[in-house]
């Protein structure tokens, strides 16, 4: 009885998460305009997502600052992992406690946090302000991927390399990256998925004029739900549980090993 209430419990709350999730995806593929009454089925508004210029636009921005923002952060990430790990573990223990508050912190104060920097120095909102604010705040997500895979390493083999008369960097490219290139791998992963979706921190960092996917459908919802918003949050949530499975699927595997 205990087991059956347990599992009823868990059904129930995965049902009040995800039926809003579903009545979204199926209204996405209704031919009408009417959310109150299907009118049949349609491919009509994906069709209209993919030729609205507003929507590709917000697209092409969404995706590229993803994927510089994973590039940069998990350049920044790993080296720092690299340093942290190399650490002592008093300056370690402070610099990873450094490293989990921007995760801890509600996204609205590191969003306002942000803006208020851009203005103090002057600089203006935009593309390359969004860029920065979403590389800040995946850079902790990386660390903490990438140091697991650190800590799993022979700490011996980079003294190794060196006694062996490899450069430094040498021994950095050809012994610690190869090693850890799961974990660098995962934590880029996660970086673009984290900065796909971003709405709040996006929302204060950048202008009106430059906006990803999240700020176009706040805007929109505004004036009014279009159906076409259903279509494009039927895509992004496709988008980001598939990249959110690959990611668990990397994680798991990494733990068996």
């Amino acid at each position: 009885m205990i087991k059956f209430i347990k599992r009823f419990y868990l059904g129930l709350i995965f049902f009040i998460l995800y039926i809003p999730i579903v009545v979204l995806i199926v209204q996405s593929f209704n031919a009408g305009e009417s959310r109150a009454k299907w009118e049949g089925f349609s491919f009509r508004w994906y069709e209209q997502v993919f030729t609205d210029p507003n929507i590709v636009s917000a697209l092409i921005i969404t995706i590229s600052i993803a994927l510089l923002a994973a590039l940069f952060s998990t350049i920044i990430g790993t080296l720092a992992a690299i340093g942290i790990h190399a650490m002592k573990k008093r300056p370690q223990s402070m610099m990873l406690a450094l490293n989990n508050i921007p995760m801890t912190m509600p996204d609205i104060v590191t969003g306002i946090s942000l803006m208020l920097l851009f203005i103090f120095t002057k600089v203006e909102r935009g593309y390359v302000t969004m860029l920065l604010a979403h590389i800040t705040f995946d850079i902790p997500y990386v660390v903490l991927s990438v140091l697991p895979k650190l800590k799993q390493m022979n700490k011996h083999s980079y003294e190794a390399a060196l006694d062996l008369g490899a450069t430094p960097t040498y021994a950095l490219f050809h012994v610690i990256l190869p090693e850890i290139m799961p974990g660098v791998i995962t934590g880029a992963m996660l970086a673009f998925t984290l900065s796909l979706d971003d709405f709040t921190i996006s929302y204060f960092t950048t202008s009106p004029l430059v906006q990803n996917l999240s700020t176009l459908i706040y805007s929109q919802a505004r004036k009014g739900i279009k159906p076409t918003m259903n279509a494009l949050s039927a895509l992004m949530f496709i988008a980001l549980l598939i990249l959110l499975l690959v990611v668990n699927r990397r994680s798991n595997k990494a733990e068996e090993k």
